[in-house]
This record gives C-alpha cells, structure tokens and sequence, in this order.
C-alpha cells in the first residue's frame, strides 16, 4: 500500500439471534440459507479474519476470499494463512488491501469492534439456546445506516459515528 492509498474498510459481519447469541457448542444454533448468500456476497474478493473454532465449524477455506486464521495450534493448511495473533491477523490483512471482514468468534468480534469502521449485522427474527453471544451495540458509537428485511431476519449495516458529528461516518 502507498502513502496516498487508502486503508481498506474495516467491517464486522456477524449473525445475531434476538437474544444476543451467535453460537452454541461450537457452530450457530440456526441454518438460514439465505443469510449464508447474503454472508457470501458480502464478503467476495475481500479478506475474511476469523479464530480457529470459527474456522474448524466451517470446514473449510471460504471461496473467492483471502481467509486469515487466528491460532495458537493451527499448522499452516492450504487455502488459508494462519497467524498467532490478532494483530498479526490485521497486519497480513492491512497489507493485502481489499476490504477486511471480521467474521468470528465472540474472541475475534470483541477485539474488532474497537476498530472497526462498519458492523454489519443479520438479527435473527427468533431466540437461539447458545453459550455465546455478541456484544451490545453502543447507539453513541454505531448508527445505523441501512436496513433490509428478509424472511427470517433483518440485515443491518450500522456506521461508525463521527465524533465531530454525532452521524455515521462516511468512507
């Protein structure tokens, strides 16, 4: 990246039951095709950055993605680039220069959420039984900025807010 290049935007994408949780034992307590493409579509052609339990639920490397895996265990595996750190996750993302999407778990969102730029939030029209959950949104930090609803959730896209401004932050 050049001086004069801009830092890639910084977003957290997480699915969220009413109730606040996100996963149970391991993987989330609900299979919605839809959010799954919506989670796809998002984050094609960018940098995903997720903890090794997020990565072991999953499988599998994501497609179309530069998939980061945050471990202290993990080997280095085809398809994705274990780091030992969080800050060596965002380093290596920082220096690939696409858009860098902060995918879980409660480890990975809790460390992003202080940097992030945008949250972009699926709220699950149901409660979910689970031994994790995501943190509260701050209303004097995040504002949101887009709504859309589907048929088993409501997809949000909240923005950092400008300090300066009290609105959501643009770019």
């Amino acid at each position: 990246m050049t001086a004069t290049s801009q830092k890639p935007e910084e977003i957290i994408v997480v699915a969220v039951a009413r109730n606040g949780i996100i996963g149970a034992h391991g993987s989330i307590p609900w299979h919605c095709p839809e959010d799954l493409r919506l989670f796809r579509s998002i984050t094609l052609g960018g940098t995903v950055i997720m903890g090794r339990r997020t990565y072991q639920s999953i499988g599998h490397p994501l497609d179309g993605r530069h998939n980061i895996v945050v471990s202290s265990t993990l080997q280095e595996q085809t398809g994705i680039t274990v780091v030992r750190s969080f800050a060596a996750a965002v380093a290596t993302a920082l220096a690939a220069a696409a858009p860098i999407y902060y995918c879980g778990g409660a480890q990975i969102y809790a460390q992003a959420i202080d940097r992030a730029d945008a949250i972009y939030l699926s709220r699950m029209n149901a409660d979910a039984a689970g031994d994790v959950s995501f943190p509260d949104i701050d209303p004097l930090i995040w504002q949101v900025v887009q709504q859309e609803r589907f048929a088993d959730f409501v997809h949000l896209r909240y923005r950092r807010k400008c300090a300066e401004h009290g609105s959501a932050c643009s770019g």
